[in-house]
């Protein structure tokens, strides 16, 4: 393995649904060596006989692509350098036990998720070998096959940060790979960075989501847009609570705030208005309307947890997790009344 150029790594994208599989294209067509590793049959069989297509606001693009399912891992015989971690964030440990023996000793893993999955990727494959990412990328997959992004390069944003800072100069290559993909930034704080976009996830993925509504329409419900901030402040709280610092995020200047709960204010305006299309289905909801769990626990869930280990209450988060979890279980449906279930 070389490390020299990044036309030499070895890639593999570990979860190519929306997201992953829309990065991976442009990796693709670029000429890299990557590999797709993917846990739906029909996706998998689609892509390895009509490549992955993407489909954006003003163009399509389509690329052949060698695809895996992950029952085919243990029949890989290659190393990969970098492997790209772009599964919910509660299949992180698993997945990250699942390809570890076809990680390079020196390889890295770079978790392209939600939530503050770099701490669950270390227990796996050791701090030296994790890289925690920030993205800001909206998409969705319905069909096996065929992917709709709807962020092109342009406002599609993405930060980088290894765990041990000895790694500083390949995370910048790494972040030249993703360059083809969208903006990207390199920090040094990416727990903190992390803590940033959580606190964005609280206050948009699953309130939007459980009012059945794309994030736009939502915040326009009467009374939504508070719930949704307040949530956001909680969540300032525990990052706070946490030891994480206040960092810009999303390509936004330094922020000039003193006050935590209007910076909230900030990335929350700078979501809708630049990641955000009208009919914009936030994660939770595509999970949802699949038949699929949310990572509700890991976003709000982890708010609450936070606080009240720091001896503090978190009344919004812990109400939006109970609103998502009795929807999750089928005794509510997601629908726009539930905003009444919110309040005081």
């Amino acid at each position: 393995m070389s490390w020299e150029s990044e036309r030499n790594l070895k890639i593999a994208f570990v979860g190519t649904g929306a997201q992953g599989a829309s990065i991976g294209a442009d990796f693709a067509l670029a000429g890299l060596d990557v590999t797709f590793i993917e846990q739906w049959p029909e996706h998998v069989d689609a892509m390895n006989e009509h490549g992955i297509s993407v489909n954006m606001p003003m163009r399509s693009i389509n690329a052949n692509v060698r695809a895996k399912h992950l029952c085919q891992v243990a029949e890989l015989r290659e190393r990969f350098d970098v492997i790209f971690l772009v599964v919910k964030a509660y299949d992180t440990r698993w997945t990250c036990q699942l390809v570890e023996p076809v990680l390079a000793s020196d390889g890295l893993v770079v978790g392209v998720q939600n939530g503050m999955t770099q701490r669950a990727i270390a227990s796996v494959v050791g701090a030296e070998r994790t890289v925690g990412a920030v993205f800001d990328m909206a998409s969705n997959m319905f069909t096996p096959g065929v992917t709709n992004r709807q962020n092109d390069r342009d406002t599609s944003w993405f930060a980088l940060g290894a765990l041990d800072p000895a790694n500083r100069e390949r995370v910048e290559r790494v972040a030249e790979l993703l360059r083809l993909s969208g903006r990207v930034e390199v920090t040094d704080d990416i727990g903190s960075a992390k803590w940033m976009k959580l606190i964005v996830n609280a206050a948009q993925l699953v309130p939007s989501a459980i009012l059945n509504l794309p994030f736009a329409e939502a915040v326009r419900v009467p009374g939504m847009a508070k719930v949704m901030r307040a949530a956001g402040y909680e969540a300032m709280r525990a990052a706070q609570a946490d030891g994480a610092s206040i960092v810009p995020i999303l390509g936004m200047p330094p922020t000039t705030t003193n006050d935590p709960d209007r910076y909230v204010d900030e990335i929350f305006d700078e979501v809708l208005k630049t990641f955000m299309m009208p009919d914009t289905l936030t994660t939770v909801l595509q999970d949802w309307h699949k038949g699929r769990r949310g990572e509700v626990l890991d976003i709000n869930g982890h708010v609450v947890e936070t606080l009240e280990r720091a001896g503090q209450g978190a009344p919004v988060n812990r109400r939006i997790v109970e609103i998502a979890r009795s929807i999750e279980q089928g005794s509510l449906r997601a629908q726009v009344t539930n905003s009444s279930l919110f309040a005081t």
